[in-house]
This record gives structure tokens, sequence and C-alpha cells, in this order.
């Protein structure tokens, strides 16, 4: 059982991802909340894909495409410490990164697509590592991660934003 990151394994602003989580078993955490963040934005129409619940705010598509943005860089932080790489690693400004994404020109389906993607790439990586891989850590942004942590913050990340659009978009 790979167990949950003891919160010495990440910042403490990831604890609210982590917590996100539920049980111990991130693997089966990881197929069960896929499936239930899948079926949430395949009930999005094209139309209301675009939608904002305010002034200023991201679009589902842009939250969408955050979401998929933060799981790749962490799953390449994740790959580089399982790998034994402790060179630090430089941070990302995801705000700015959404601004850049040009993700409401794209088809609502183009971007569902590209979480699947992207979600069934995460998954086969952690599957595929080896135990003493979890606990591997380094630095990224000047903060030290396990490998274990960024797996729970990037499920837990997906559940909080899919709990947004479910609250304040749809």
């Amino acid at each position: 059982m790979i167990g949950r990151p003891d919160p010495s394994e990440h910042v403490p602003y990831y604890a609210r991802y982590v917590a996100y989580v539920p049980g111990e078993d991130i693997l089966a955490a990881f197929d069960s909340e896929t499936e239930a963040t899948r079926a949430l934005l395949a009930g999005v129409s094209e139309e209301r894909s675009l939608h904002r619940y305010d002034t200023g705010k991201w679009s589902i598509r842009e939250t969408v495409i955050h979401v998929v943005d933060c799981e790749r860089v962490w799953l390449y932080r994740a790959l580089r410490f399982a790998r034994g790489d402790e060179k630090p690693l430089v941070g990302f400004e995801s705000e700015e990164w959404v601004a850049q994404s040009n993700a409401d020109a794209r088809p609502w389906e183009s971007i569902r697509r590209e979480y699947e993607d992207v979600r069934r790439a995460t998954i086969d990586f952690y599957r595929g590592i080896a135990p003493e891989a979890w606990r591997r850590s380094g630095t990224a942004d000047g903060n030290r991660f396990s490998v274990r942590a960024l797996a729970f913050m990037t499920l837990g990340h997906d559940i909080h934003h899919r709990n947004l659009v479910r609250d304040r978009y749809l």
C-alpha cells in the first residue's frame, strides 16, 4: 500500500488538495475520481463550456486546461524524482499559462479528450513505478515534494476544480 503522504512531503498549501483524495489507495482513487470528472465534463455542452460564473473568472474550458497543465507539470516532477533526479526544478505561473492557452477558441471535445489522454498517461506512469519510488523526493519551485505527494496533489487538484465547476458553473 502506498499510503497517504505525510505533511512533510509537500508544502502546507497543497494539504487542501491532498485532503480531497479519498482513502489510502491513490491508484484506486485515480480510477474512481477520474470517472467522476469524465462524467461531469461529458454533461457540459459546447456552449456551456464557455461559461464564466463571474467577470474575470476562467471559463470551464480554461479551468480544465488549467487542471491538465498542472497535471503535466506535476507528472514531470514525479518522473524526475521517481527516477532519482534531484536537480532543482523551476516553478510555473499557472495563471499566465491559462491566459496563453487559447482554450476558448478550441472545440470542447478536444479539451475533454486532452484531459482523458493526459490522465491516462498519469495513471499508467504511477501504476508502473517501483514501490520505493513513491517516497523519493526532489525540489521544485524551491520546495520539497515526494512522488507520493505529487500524485495526491494531482488528483486532489482535479477534485477541487471538479467541485468548483459543479457548484459554480452548472
